[in-house]
């Protein structure tokens, strides 16, 4: 009789040990360090046979669920960098113990139509207003031309913006200078709360608010979560340490509550109920409870009874409770997710500071804004 060879006996105990284990691997519901959810099982109708989605979803379901999922994409990653020797996984690489996502070419049509996009919601909205804009650096500023990576050509995409925006009356708030790669965390693309305050002095600064605002870090109660893993964790697939996320609280920030357009309800300014909530697959949402189009914090121990109105993307979400010891009311606007035609519904804009706070990533790919 013919003895059967090794390779032999492994491939089919893969093919028939694979399907088993699929089949008898408890399922779950969202994928922790890639911070989705995993795609359920599909339904079998007769639509989706003849649409042909029931095979797609099945094998997106597959995927999703392969047993020792995550074991082998670390083991690729793994392979990737130090077999391969290449730079990158899944456009992700590290560097001073921070991963970090490339961001490559600027898209020169995308810095001008975020331009086009703020000239066309003052002129709409506020048009008799002085209005600000900061650009928020992903960390591919602190990183890329030291370690041979491209990057976007950051002085010219200010450029753009600044003569693009000079002629609607747009005051540049430059930050650059108030941040360092430590100031963001290693496994995320987000800045610490803890790091921006020399930020948000400077914002206040220019808007005319600063002495509202406290002197520094000690008038602050520090609080503490750890074991956050980023959005870079998960993409890079790569061994890392997780972050710990630290959240500021004083008298104002305390006082304050958080009103949502999406779901009409009032929370406090740090939901801490996002790191119990099953749908909630970020800690970051911790800050006013992730990203949502429309959000109105009330301050009643403000200073003053000034209010602001910041169109921003999740970056904001840390930096806005730092400004409450100065506003009465902030107004926080995400145009990907809200029509730049409803705003007027739900923000006065009269006599209020107003702020434009992007990062360079969304800058880059502003065909998202609404």
């Amino acid at each position: 009789m013919k003895k059967i060879s090794f390779p032999t006996i492994t491939f089919l105990t893969i093919i028939f040990l694979t399907p088993t284990l699929l089949i008898l691997t408890p399922k779950l519901k969202i994928s922790a360090s890639e911070r989705r959810r995993l795609a359920a099982f599909p339904s079998l109708t007769a639509k989706t046979l003849q649409t042909k989605t029931f095979m797609d979803d099945t094998e997106t379901y597959l995927l999703d669920h392969f047993p020792r999922r995550e074991t082998l994409r670390r083991l690729k990653a793994l392979y990737a960098y130090n077999i391969l020797r290449q730079n990158e996984n899944n456009s992700i690489y590290v560097t001073q113990n921070s991963a970090i996502k490339l961001e490559y070419p600027l898209n020169e049509n995308s810095v001008l139509n975020t331009a086009q996009k703020l000239t066309a919601l003052k002129a709409q909205y506020f048009s008799d207003t002085k209005a600000y804009y900061s650009i928020i650096p992903d960390k591919n500023y602190f990183t890329a031309a030291k370690d041979n990576y491209p990057s976007i050509d950051y002085a010219k995409m200010s450029a753009l913006l600044r003569e693009n925006l000079s002629e609607a009356d747009y005051q540049y708030i430059d930050i650059f200078d108030t941040l360092t790669l430590d100031g963001y965390y290693q496994t995320d693309t987000h800045w610490r709360q803890e790091a921006v305050l020399p930020t948000a002095k400077k914002i206040a600064e220019a808007l005319g608010a600063a002495e509202y605002l406290p002197a520094d870090k000690s008038a602050y109660e520090t609080h503490t979560i750890p074991d956050f893993y980023g959005v870079y964790y998960g993409q890079a697939a790569l061994p890392m340490n997780p972050d710990t996320i630290t959240f500021l609280t004083d008298d104002a920030i305390s006082a304050a509550t958080v009103w949502n357009l999406e779901t009409d309800t009032t929370t406090q300014v740090y939901d801490l109920s996002k790191l119990t909530d099953a749908k909630s697959v970020d800690k970051y949402d911790i800050f006013l409870g992730g990203a949502q189009a429309l959000q109105i914090i009330k301050s009643p121990k403000a200073a003053t009874d000034r209010r602001l109105i910041i169109f921003r993307d999740s970056y904001s979400s840390s930096l806005a409770p730092l400004l409450l010891d100065a506003y009465s009311e902030i107004t926080l606007i995400d145009l990907r997710y809200i029509s730049s035609a409803l705003i007027g519904d739900y923000a006065d804009f009269e006599n209020a500071d107003i702020l434009f706070m992007y990062n360079t990533i969304l800058i880059n790919n502003s065909a998202m804004l609404k």
